[in-house]
């Protein structure tokens, strides 16, 4: 029940500071030994829109700006906006 509740909270967060569409929330371990979570932020104009990101087109890096965008947002979010308890 924590790991669903915190990964809801963080859906929500990731979704309203990236401004998404949807949110992509998925459990895999199929290519890890362990249990991973995904919380991708999708927007109708990602290239794989609305089917899974993964193997639709080539991967592409982000540029170092992208990156710094990126830090920024999650960086706020993870300081002021995400608070984790137990129930």
């Amino acid at each position: 029940m924590q790991l669903t509740h915190e990964s809801s909270l963080l859906a929500e967060n990731l979704a309203d500071a990236f401004a998404a569409r949807k949110m992509n929330v998925a459990s895999l371990g199929n290519m890890v030994p362990q249990l991973h979570i995904h919380h991708i932020v999708r927007y109708e104009q990602d290239p794989a829109w609305p089917a899974p990101v993964w193997g639709r087109v080539p991967a592409r890096a982000y540029t170092a700006e992208e990156v710094q965008e990126i830090r920024q947002k999650l960086q706020v979010l993870m300081t002021n906006e995400m608070t984790f308890e137990s129930s």
